[in-house]
């Protein structure tokens, strides 16, 4: 291979927007699917109430809605993209919510946020339904750690990647596919090669995950957004989620793949459980 290639895709897609998605469709899926599994009799009613009427009126279905609206109603989207990430300013992660979630801009502040229009039923049946989505989707974001960190690289969407891989990409990002090498971001192999390169359909992926719930790392009491942004901000250093080389193959996303999933499962565990307690 003329590594002359991949270098030269590199500078040109370093001068191109990259996108800010988590998990990609395939992990917050996921992420809705397993909470499912685990919702109290009274949630789950309210979660039925809640979604009647869409076109998948599940967790797993509207677990996406919130990166949707990038296309299907992109002022709403440009109003709470900061809500889908937490940059630790100060360096580290101890993330400050003073200081790093100026006008509620972080993730963090908004599950908190919304957790209580949720909860609360004398708010408008649409803003519940609303909150319940933005909810899904925002606590596997929190549990991703590309969105949760302290470098200055936009979560690892300006960390440029090549990626041989079979894997065609996402719609969006097949012009940039070339003779089998994928000019991407370190962000987008979290969001979609990672979990992509298992080859699994979702409910297969679904019913794996399942099976390891009860192996998992345990999920911790602790039920506050910060801390698990704090988790995942930690994880990066100490699992070395940058590597050393921009040219990437598929044996990091093989030494990657069970820490997303340990991620997955802890942050569907979680949700049920804050779905649980603000649907009671």
């Amino acid at each position: 291979m003329d590594i002359r290639r991949p270098i030269a895709l590199l500078l040109f897609l370093s001068l191109l927007p990259a996108p800010a998605f988590a998990w990609g469709r395939l992990g917050h899926w996921l992420v809705g699917e397993l909470a499912s599994y685990n919702l109290n009799p009274r949630a789950r009613a309210q979660v039925e109430l809640l979604l009647k009427g869409e076109q998948d009126p599940t967790l797993a279905g509207i677990a996406s809605w919130a990166d949707d609206l990038r296309g299907n109603d992109p002022e709403r989207f440009k109003a709470t993209s900061r809500w889908h990430y937490i940059n630790a300013k100060g360096g580290g992660c101890a993330f400050d919510p003073e200081r790093d979630c100026k006008d509620g801009g972080c993730v963090t502040r908004a599950i908190e946020e919304q957790v209580k229009i949720l909860a609360d039923k004398s708010q408008p049946l649409q803003a519940r339904r609303d909150a319940l989505k933005f909810v899904v989707h925002l606590v596997g974001d929190a549990h991703q750690p590309m969105h949760a960190g302290n470098r200055d690289d936009a979560g690892g969407n300006r960390f440029q990647i090549s990626l041989r891989t079979p894997i065609q990409p996402e719609e969006y990002a097949r012009k940039n596919y070339v003779d089998g090498v994928m000019g991407t971001n370190l962000h987008s192999v979290w969001d979609y090669y990672i979990l992509a390169s298992a080859g699994l359909n979702p409910k297969q992926y679904a019913r794996k995950l399942h099976r390891q719930v009860p192996s998992a790392h345990a999920v911790g009491a602790d039920s506050a957004p910060l801390a698990w942004a704090g988790e995942s901000c930690s994880l990066i250093d100490a699992h070395q989620l940058y590597p050393q080389q921009h040219v990437m193959t598929h044996a990091y996303l093989d030494a990657m793949r069970p820490l997303a999933e340990q991620r997955i499962i802890e942050g569907a565990e979680r949700l049920a459980e804050l779905l649980n307690t603000a649907l009671k």
